[in-house]
């Protein structure tokens, strides 16, 4: 069955929802917040002793950058943000930067030319490095092609390399003056057609959100209260250290009652967080089960992580049993108004 793809609003925001089988697997909605991806050209502030890091100015605000190396105040640089900020906090930013597109990504400070691995049959691998090897003729940029390279038209591709290029150019030869916003970070719906490349019907109707229950699916994430299988359940609770995660086992008194509400804690807790758009330190706090189980709830939580985007690290188990990850913050939380 094929994914359906909704581009649709929340009031003024603009939003993008993927449904698989009518269940919502990812959504994306604007704030007013700087967009992950955006670049500017900021201007070093103050160091930050102790941390390796800078305070930057941008024009959207401070930005803090990490691990500097001969980085004087006043001095002008190219950084690009890395994900969302939280309250009351700077800007995360990198210098690295990435022009990322449908099909290609370009790496100015990382030459060399590479293809997805999930791309592995040996005959279109030789076609993509002779498309990439021409549409990057002279030019001393990396290039990563994309998974969704596949099946893609070889004109559709040399395009995106060009243009993909072609902006990286213009902005590391911007890279004196003032702060200033040199790309916007991309929308949702750009976004949507950016990375959500599986083969899809896409819906873009105003009111699709309605229309095909995405706003109901939403609302239920604006509750702590998650239902698993076999009448187990888990409550997704954010404060300001940490996301906690507490993990019930429902009216099943068997004794491998703890064992299956956490396995199905595992299966959905990546789905949760996506939705939610949660990152950064993540405590569950498991239902009981023997210490002999803990290998198979490890293997169910890496399997379930393995497919989804957002960097996460399974950090592990805590002196009193409580599992810890940590996750990048690379979207803003769900909107709590979505009216």
């Amino acid at each position: 069955m094929r994914d359906t793809i909704v581009l649709d609003h929340i009031g003024a925001r603009e939003a993008a929802a993927r449904l698989v089988a009518g269940r919502l697997e990812d959504v994306l909605v604007d704030t007013d917040t700087p967009r992950p991806g955006t670049i500017y050209r900021a201007i070093a502030d103050r160091p930050v002793k102790g941390q390796g890091g800078m305070f930057l100015r941008t024009p959207d605000g401070p930005a803090f950058l990490r691990q500097v190396r001969g980085l004087a105040p006043g001095q002008a640089l190219l950084v690009q943000v890395t994900g969302h900020a939280e309250p009351g906090k700077a800007l995360p930013v990198t210098q690295k930067l990435l022009f990322k597109s449908r099909y290609a990504i370009v790496t100015p400070d990382a030459p060399g030319l590479n293809i997805s691995r999930s791309i592995r049959d040996e005959a279109r691998r030789d076609a993509l490095l002779e498309i990439a090897h021409e549409a990057m003729i002279d030019n001393t940029m990396g290039l990563i092609l994309r998974s969704s390279c596949s099946d893609a038209e070889s004109e559709e591709i040399a395009d995106d390399i060009r243009a993909m290029v072609d902006l990286a150019l213009a902005v590391m030869a911007d890279s004196d003056g003032d702060a200033e916003v040199l790309v916007e970070g991309d929308s949702p719906h750009r976004v949507a057609w950016r990375e959500w490349s599986a083969p899809a019907d896409v819906e873009t109707a105003a009111g699709g959100f309605e229309a095909l229950g995405v706003m109901d699916q939403l609302e239920q994430l604006l509750a702590p209260h998650v239902p698993l299988s076999g009448g187990a359940s888990m409550y997704i609770e954010p404060t300001r250290a940490l996301i906690a995660v507490d993990v019930n086992t429902g009216g099943d008194a068997t004794p491998a009652a703890g064992n299956k509400a956490n396995l199905a804690c595992a299966r959905e807790l990546p789905r949760q967080l996506r939705l939610r758009g949660l990152g950064g330190q993540i405590t569950l706090d498991l239902a009981p089960m023997a210490k002999k189980d803990r290998r198979p709830f490890e293997t169910a939580l890496r399997t379930a992580f393995r497919s989804d985007v957002t960097e996460t690290a399974l950090v592990g188990w805590t002196p009193l049993g409580h599992y810890e990850l940590q996750r990048k913050r690379d979207r803003a939380p769900l909107p709590e108004d979505l009216g």
